[in-house]
């Protein structure tokens, strides 16, 4: 839906720019020639200047044009923002709790990895990469229709290994390194037994500590490992990911109850769209039978939830 969404609002920006631009150059001085050539002739009458009304009629666009002037500047205004700066996102599910909760609205910073075209998405500007740690929303490998958000736990070069529900990451080597470093196990620190939105038996709270950022996660004692589903790769091991140049490996907070890099593999750099960097509204949700379909209706601000990201 962002794609098609992307699409139109590019085409009318397109079509009420061409207009707006016709209007300034060529319509509306063809419109004040019209009024002198008026005035002209009520004069050689013999006649006195021209009413009021009369000029502002004659001055008066159709409404087609100046419905395209008056919405070109909005219009083009949302589609910067949008595509360059900052676009709003909801998330769906609650693959990134505790972090991010169904019913959270949040703000991607779209400059942070470049800056693409809105439509194709080619990069046009570089500006910087994620980082380990960062909460991106990307462009789903598999439907790229779909927008996903996660957390960026590997970058290209990387070795990731998830076992009995640890974290080990083996830093990608550069030229610079006098040894190839080895693997580091991601301290989880027991922080509450989880009670929030969404809370299941046997849900316990931790804070990640990796490398030089913290984050919260949940674990589920009650869930096993699903070892036996995860992308396999030539040469690594089961539970073992080597990250592709170009490619990032990511996982969602909830490790227990997220369809992530574990499941179908990496993600492209160009599938980036940007980094999710602040939360603008959040609703409680409540499922409905009301109507002919069943929808959710918020029946709650949580007032304590905006601005907060990590």
């Amino acid at each position: 839906m962002a794609v098609y969404f992307s699409i139109i609002l590019v085409t009318i920006t397109v079509i009420t720019g061409i207009v707006w631009l016709l209007d300034k150059l060529y319509l509306a001085p063809q419109r004040k020639l019209k009024v002198e050539e008026a005035q002209d002739a009520v004069k050689m009458q013999g006649g006195a200047e021209l009413p009021k009304e009369t000029i502002e009629k004659l001055m008066e666009p159709s409404p087609l044009i100046d419905t395209s002037v008056q919405i070109f500047p909005i219009i083009a205004f949302v589609l910067i923002l949008r595509s360059f700066l900052y676009e709003p996102f909801q998330i769906p599910s609650g693959s990134m709790m505790p972090t991010l909760l169904d019913g959270d609205f949040i703000l991607v910073n779209k400059f942070n990895y470049g800056l693409r075209d809105p439509v194709a998405r080619n990069k046009f500007l570089e500006i910087g990469l994620p980082k380990r740690g960062d909460a991106v929303v990307f462009k789903y490998p598999v439907d790229p229709r779909i927008d996903y958000i996660k957390r960026v736990i590997g970058l290209p070069g990387d070795r990731i290994i998830y076992r009995n529900k640890s974290l080990y990451i083996k830093k990608a080597c550069t030229e610079s390194d006098t040894s190839c470093p080895d693997f580091v196990q991601i301290v989880n620190n027991y922080t509450n037994k989880y009670e929030g939105p969404d809370a299941e038996e046997g849900m316990n709270q931790f804070e990640a500590v990796m490398f030089d950022k913290k984050h919260n996660i949940l674990n589920n004692q009650n869930v096993l490992p699903r070892t036996g589903h995860y992308f396999q790769q030539a040469g690594t091991a089961q539970d073992e990911f080597l990250v592709p140049a170009g490619h990032y490996f990511v996982m969602g907070d909830n490790r227990d109850n997220s369809l992530d890099g574990r499941f179908w593999g990496f993600v492209p750099e160009e599938n980036l769209v940007g980094q999710a960097v602040a939360i603008w509204m959040s609703f409680d949700f409540e499922r409905t039978e009301e109507s002919i379909l069943p929808h959710w209706v918020p029946t709650n601000i949580r007032f304590e939830r905006i601005g907060a990201i990590n």
